[in-house]
């Protein structure tokens, strides 16, 4: 009898533990599809953010090309000189004067620029949505306080700033460069998240949360936050390029140090050895422009598409409506079954 009692509390025990798994389970594809999966069906009914992230994901092997060495480094001497574009498949893009392949010099620069876009991305909004968020809700002193600071920042010239920190650190780290290109760019943002949060903050669901006693950092972030990503994303994509464009004009005039051939310091060399003034080594100057130019083209299209995830009525249109077909098509056949 002892042993049959305990084979049952065993079985009791090993069926509730495996309750409990599976309902840790539901919970976990629960919110898998409500972060990823559902957010991932929104972006991708958008054509442009098909295309944005197309063509991100180009970039994105480009920098892997690199990281795996699957590609010739950009070297002098490695094939004739002054090559146009598509006039020699084994060097598509074209060479310079000095025999450099064109292709491999963007390829070679991709995850720095990629990097450095990153960093400088993510700092200003990160920094932009603390000061933003936490001035515009607590208000008061804090909101005093920390909006003079940001009016300091704003007060300070932004390129002579990111001239004078880049001519003292000397960056060669393409994460501190793009800290360091947008020192100060967060401090505009911040006000601007700022004057959105103060709207948000009225509305009367935030006001039933802090009714009832929610903390601040829960009502940031599950009340306003979400009401302000798209605002955000955009702001993001806006620091993102003008990371770009900032480190490229810098390099193009010899502030930044030559850290290998990026895109600006092939610019520099393509205008001073006359790529703008000669049509046999324009295509050495136009290479980078369209690589700049497509990297921020991609960006933008992201943001935009981006709109569609964090606005709730497309969303729940969206994930609904497949919903409501789901159910029409059981109720359907439910009632033939009926018939």
């Amino acid at each position: 009898m002892a042993t049959e009692d305990t084979t049952s509390d065993d079985i009791d025990w090993r069926s509730g533990a495996s309750a409990a798994t599976m309902s840790r389970r539901d919970r976990l594809q629960e919110k898998f599809e409500r972060l990823v999966y559902e957010p991932a069906l929104v972006a991708w009914s958008d054509t442009r953010t098909r295309l944005g992230l197309l063509i991100l994901s180009f970039y994105g092997v480009l920098a892997l090309v690199e990281i795996l060495g699957l590609w010739r480094n950009p070297s002098p001497n490695q094939a004739p000189r002054l090559l146009k574009p598509f006039q020699n498949w084994t060097f598509p893009l074209g060479t310079t004067p000095s025999g450099v392949d064109l292709l491999a010099l963007i390829i070679d620069s991709t995850p720095f620029i990629l990097l450095m876009v990153l960093a400088g991305g993510v700092w200003a909004t990160s920094v932009a949505i603390l000061v933003g968020t936490v001035a515009g809700y607590k208000g008061g002193t804090v909101d005093a306080v920390i909006m003079s600071i940001s009016d300091f920042f704003m007060a300070i010239p932004g390129l002579p700033l990111v001239i004078v920190l880049a001519l003292t650190l000397n960056p060669e780290n393409p994460l501190l460069l793009g800290v360091v290109l947008t020192i100060n760019y967060w401090a505009g943002l911040g006000r601007s998240i700022r004057s959105q949060v103060l709207s948000i903050r009225e509305k009367s669901y935030v006001e039933a949360s802090r009714t009832m006693g929610t903390s601040t950092s829960r009502i940031i972030r599950k009340d306003i936050l979400p009401n302000i990503m798209p605002y955000v994303m955009v702001n993001f994509v806006l620091a993102a390029r003008y990371t770009i464009f900032a480190s490229v004009g810098l390099y193009f005039i010899g502030v930044l140090p030559y850290t290998g051939q990026n895109w600006g310091v092939t610019l520099n060399n393509a205008y001073y050895q006359g790529g703008l003034f000669t049509t046999t080594s324009l295509h050495w100057l136009l290479v980078p422009i369209i690589a700049i130019v497509g990297l921020s083209f991609g960006l933008i299209l992201v943001s935009q598409g981006m709109d569609r995830i964090f606005n709730p009525r497309v969303r729940t249109r969206l994930t609904g409506e497949s919903e409501s077909e789901s159910v029409d098509e059981e109720s359907s056949s439910t009632n033939t079954g009926m018939l």
